[in-house]
């Protein structure tokens, strides 16, 4: 599958890519790490990209949103709230208290879970799914899952920052089926 075109002007683009730091090495030799919290710190920056984010919400249909534990939880909250939507945390396993779903998926070496509260999503719901990177797609792939078992709709799935080289957004194409991906910067 090809890059999809970005949901953002290029000077949107430009701006938060330029916010993002490379740190070399981390958190192991020969990986370099996008951090965004520079670009979290900068005020302008986060609203463009809050801002970018409700729109999706809008353009979407959504009627909740989710965030990934645990960037996604700092993207994804205020973007609900400037939609006007609810929030639903997607966490790891264990950190949710009463019923939950839960959804496996294989890491490098050995498989990691993720939960929502059974009751946070229904077959009413429309679902924007956000986190902070795509790297090679499997929490993707398990959210994707995950709201699907809960009975609700995905409407879409947005992230801030798509790693292209590392084919998480192949990964995903059976997955998402006809739910859009949308990355607004891609490196």
């Amino acid at each position: 599958m090809s890059e999809a075109a970005s949901p953002v002007s290029a000077e949107v683009r430009e701006m938060l890519l330029s916010r993002i730091r490379d740190v070399a090495d981390y958190p192991l030799e020969g990986v370099m790490f996008k951090d965004i919290t520079p670009l979290l710190a900068d005020h302008e920056a986060f609203s463009v990209l809050t801002d970018s984010l409700a729109r999706i919400c809008t353009e979407r249909g959504a009627t909740k949103v989710i965030g990934l534990e645990a960037r996604g939880f700092i993207l994804a909250a205020p973007a609900a709230v400037r939609a006007g939507l609810g929030f639903v945390p997607v966490r790891k396993a264990g950190k949710l208290p009463g019923a939950t779903l839960a959804q496996s998926y294989e890491l490098e070496y050995g498989t990691a879970e993720i939960e929502v509260h059974a009751e946070d999503l229904t077959a009413e719901d429309r679902v924007l799914i956000i986190d902070d990177v795509l790297a090679t797609g499997g929490t993707a792939e398990a959210s994707l899952q995950l709201v699907r078992r809960a009975g609700a709709q995905v409407a879409g799935f947005a992230v801030l920052l798509e790693i292209g080289f590392l084919g998480g957004r192949e990964r995903l194409t059976p997955a998402l089926g006809d739910v859009p991906l949308e990355a607004l910067v891609t490196v």
